[in-house]
């Protein structure tokens, strides 16, 4: 049988997980060596079931080499096998699978593994983002451990309670499941970090940009793609105003 795209997506996304499920319960390693162990079982795991589903399709992923072809395919999967090492390595939940596909100019289709939660969201079914309670105070997700210099001018221009969290698909799931208002990054990301759940934040009815309002693009030749903004439609004016009242522009 011949999965469509959004279904591949979701087993992709949902066998890395539990192959990083497994690293970390049956490995035995900690700490940094858990990490590299996990980054390299979940991309052996995306590439065998990449070229098992889809052998024509070119692929960008953090954890191999790039190649130039994909510059000239119509597909290409932009994955993340094990987005926050970090969170993964010290046993915490906030980390995250990814997986993307880039069509013909713009990402189609995007799914982000949970698996410490046993979720994948996919971008072909995941519902609207929830309304906010009236009165709740806005909550913008930031990095538990390295938040970048923009985030307090949006803090403030929110009047927003920070919430830590620790990878970046996690945070921008986390808007699109109505845990937090927005998700505000400058300073460095590539494009594995974000194809993936700015496919379902955007399914999701969000706002995704740039920090300087321009659209978020991807497959480029340089896949470094370091600044974004996630958040709730009706936010986006205030949060780009903030920013640009407060950088001089460069991410």
């Amino acid at each position: 049988m011949t999965l469509s795209d959004a279904e591949l997506g979701t087993m992709l996304a949902r066998a890395a997980g539990e192959e990083l499920l497994r690293v970390r319960w049956e490995s035995g390693l900690e700490g940094k060596e858990l990490g590299k162990a996990g980054d390299a079982a979940a991309q052996s795991v995306l590439a065998a079931l990449l070229a098992e589903h889809r052998p024509d399709d070119a692929v960008l992923s953090e954890e191999a080499k790039d190649s130039p072809a994909r510059l000239i395919a119509s597909r290409v999967w932009i994955i993340d096998p094990l987005d926050g090492t970090r969170e993964f390595s010290e046993g915490r939940a906030d980390w995250a699978v990814h997986v993307a596909l880039w069509e013909s100019g713009d990402l189609t289709l995007g799914a982000v593994a949970i698996p410490d939660e046993e979720l994948v969201l996919n971008s072909a079914e995941v519902a609207p983002a929830p309304e906010r309670t009236d009165g709740a105070p806005l909550r913008l997700a930031v990095s538990r451990s390295r938040p970048p210099a923009i985030t307090e001018p949006v803090r403030a221009a929110l009047d927003a309670e920070l919430v830590p969290m620790g990878s970046a698909g996690v945070k921008i799931s986390a808007v699109a499941r109505g845990q937090v208002d927005a998700y505000v990054h400058a300073g460095g990301q590539y494009e594995w970090d974000s194809a993936a759940p700015i496919a379902v934040a955007r399914a999701a009815g969000l706002h995704t940009s740039r920090i300087d309002g321009s659209p978020l693009l991807y497959n480029d030749a340089d896949p470094y793609l370091p600044d974004l903004v996630v958040c709730r439609p009706d936010l986006a004016p205030r949060i780009l105003a903030a920013i640009a009242e407060n950088t001089d522009g460069d991410s």
